[in-house]
């Protein structure tokens, strides 16, 4: 019993210490973060608005935190899911994508909506906006072909 409750005490310390040290958060400004992306995409105001709620917090350099963020070790996992995220898509970062990137982050986009992988339940479980229904995943899809068919014509113009 006596080791058990110096493992509990010490986990305790760790976990008081880990609320001071919290990992840099994943902000920038406002107005610019997706700017080229959707400049270069053309998405509708219905499309931004679904991007918005299910995809820039983790694809972008711009994370909208819910408050338990402030609660360490949650603080340390999201930052590693917006990080992870940002890995594998990153819409702040279109404009250094080349032609063929683009549309193969695009085509994976696609994939991945209508598997049903995109958004993560993780994240859906806690932003209830953030789940799609069959009309907007159909219509995000649908735009995505269209940006991908831009993208093919300037690959082959290469």
């Amino acid at each position: 019993m006596k080791i058990a409750k110096k493992a509990a005490i010490f986990l305790l310390i760790v976990l008081i210490g880990m609320q001071f040290y919290r990992p840099e958060k994943n902000q920038s400004d406002l107005k610019t973060y997706v700017a080229a992306f959707e400049l270069e995409t053309n998405p509708s105001e219905e499309v931004k608005v679904i991007l918005k709620t299910a995809c820039y917090d983790c694809h972008s350099a711009n994370t909208r935190y819910p408050w338990y963020n402030n609660i360490a070790p949650v603080s340390y996992w999201l930052d590693h899911h917006v990080e992870e995220g940002k890995e594998h898509l990153n819409f702040s970062d279109w404009e250094n994508y080349t032609v063929k990137k683009k549309d193969h982050k695009l085509e994976e986009l696609i994939e991945e909506v209508e598997e049903g992988e995109m958004p993560l339940n993780s994240y859906t479980w806690t932003h209830e906006d953030a789940r799609l229904t069959e009309a907007q995943k159909k219509l995000l899809m649908d735009w995505a072909k269209q940006a991908r068919s831009n993208y093919a014509i300037a690959g082959q113009q290469e």
